[in-house]
């Protein structure tokens, strides 16, 4: 008969095999080009979120029964090179995760039904669910990772299929477009993660979170690491956070995103995807308490986020841009409270603040249609609540700080001057370099009299 901790265990394991069958399930019939009907998917997404919801909330239960704040699943060594490295996929369940997974099916669950009558017979009806699975399937991984290389998986599961849905209508130019600038923010995120990864085997051998925090529960672990060790991590970390949460200097992506159909703006990047890096910050909140100054880098970096969201927010003419701002001011006050140790209070207003987030977007659409029948009803137009205070209306308040909200702070056009135009030349050069040393070798007459000079382009060119 099995016991207690065993029950768990097998409940743990459900959570993250509902979404992983259910992307399989979705993926391989696309694959197959086995059509479902919009009938079938639905039943398979709601099976799938249900099964993994009453899964994780039965392990909260029984971790609140037995007293149990801490439990592991180890599942095995995947990748193991004596003495040097080491890749596990292990399963935790805590005061954190186990709340963030449920918030995760609940949201995801949420939109899922939302979504089935939104994207009633659109084209594109079974490749969103496809991505949406591998989405849960992401948030999941990441939100119950016990080793940072499980973490990078669920990462990068949510990295793909954001980016993908961002670009979902592709026969226009502005969602790919958009989409591809995404993912190469994303792109940098990820490279940051994997040099913390890198950094962290080097330092302490293995990449359990464990290892690298200490072995009590959260938030009362201690980090064995030293100052600097603390610091040189945690910052990387840090631009791996601040590139998933749209956190300052990478807030640019957050507006362009969306461009994706409104179930994925609601749920991916208005509560989960934007929060994710909220909660990898919260997850080596231990790293904050062994060095001073990387508390203050991000308060400071939470505080800055907070009042540009807020300063960009306040002159939007679109509904779904400006959520998409008051959400990022939120994220940044979040980010400020874990700078300041806050880790509850942190953690309520994240789960609170997704739920508001995902029924104001999932609102929008009608939201404006409301508007225009009350201004029908009364015959004139409804009088604008405008910024709070009239901060960017007064008379005394200069010119450019309303420019500078318009302009989102200019970031966009900062990162392409000062990131991906010398990028692009210094590769751009470097392929000219090469075409000439292979017309050497080869000695072809024809492309010889043809010599290719790099041409640096202008930045619409390059981008």
């Amino acid at each position: 008969m099995l016991g207690f901790h065993e029950i768990l265990t097998f409940l743990g394991v459900i959570v993250v095999a509902s979404p992983l069958l259910l992307t399989v399930v979705l993926g391989v019939s696309s694959l197959l080009e086995w059509k479902l009907t919009e009938e079938t998917i639905a039943k398979f997404v709601y099976v799938a979120i249900v099964s993994g919801l009453f899964a994780a909330i039965f392990v909260l239960g029984g971790m609140l029964i037995s007293g149990e704040r801490h439990i592991a699943i180890d599942l095995g060594h995947w990748v193991t090179i004596p003495h040097h490295y080491h890749f596990s996929v292990k399963l935790i369940y805590d005061r954190l995760s186990v709340p963030f997974a449920i918030l995760s099916f609940v949201l995801s669950g949420t939109i899922g039904a939302f979504a089935s009558k939104y994207m009633h017979r659109e084209r594109g009806y079974n490749r969103f669910f496809v991505l949406y699975a591998i989405f849960v399937l992401g948030m999941v991984v990441a939100a119950l990772a016990g080793t940072i290389e499980t973490l990078f998986s669920g990462w990068e599961l949510v990295g793909l299929s954001s980016a993908l849905l961002v670009a979902f209508f592709q026969d226009r130019r502005a969602p790919a477009r958009n989409g591809l600038w995404v993912w190469v923010i994303y792109r940098v995120s990820d490279a940051a993660l994997l040099l913390a990864a890198v950094v962290m085997h080097h330092i302490r051998g293995e990449g359990d979170f464990d290892q690298l925090l200490g072995t009590g529960p959260w938030p009362e672990g201690i980090s064995s690491v030293t100052a600097n060790q603390a610091l040189l991590m945690g910052l990387l970390l840090t631009a791996a956070a601040a590139g998933k949460s749209a956190l300052v200097p990478f807030s640019g992506w957050l507006p362009r995103a969306m461009e994706g159909p409104t179930p994925s703006s609601a749920v991916f990047y208005g509560a989960l995807s934007v929060h994710l890096g909220a909660f990898l910050l919260l997850r080596v909140s231990p790293l904050l308490d062994k060095s001073y100054m990387l508390s203050y880098v991000v308060l400071s970096l939470g505080l800055t986020t907070a009042i540009f969201a807020y300063v960009a927010g306040s002159v939007q003419t679109d509904i779904k841009s400006a959520l998409s701002f008051a959400s990022l001011s939120q994220v940044g006050i979040i980010v400020a409270e874990i700078g300041f140790g806050f880790r509850y209070v942190a953690l309520v207003h994240l789960l609170g603040h997704a739920c508001l987030r995902t029924l104001q977007f999932v609102r929008a659409p009608t939201l404006l249609r409301d508007y225009r029948t009350l201004e029908n009803a009364i015959g004139r137009r409804l009088p604008s609540a405008g910024a709070p205070w009239g901060l960017l209306y007064a008379q005394h308040v200069q010119s450019w700080l309303y420019r500078l909200g318009l302009e989102r702070g200019y970031l966009d056009t900062i990162l392409k001057s000062f990131c991906v135009v010398p990028f692009v030349r210094v590769f751009r050069w470097c392929d000219a370099l090469e075409r000439r040393w292979t017309d050497f070798l080869t000695r072809d007459a024809s492309r010889e009299s043809d010599k290719i000079k790099p041409h640096f382009g202008t930045i619409e060119e390059l981008t």
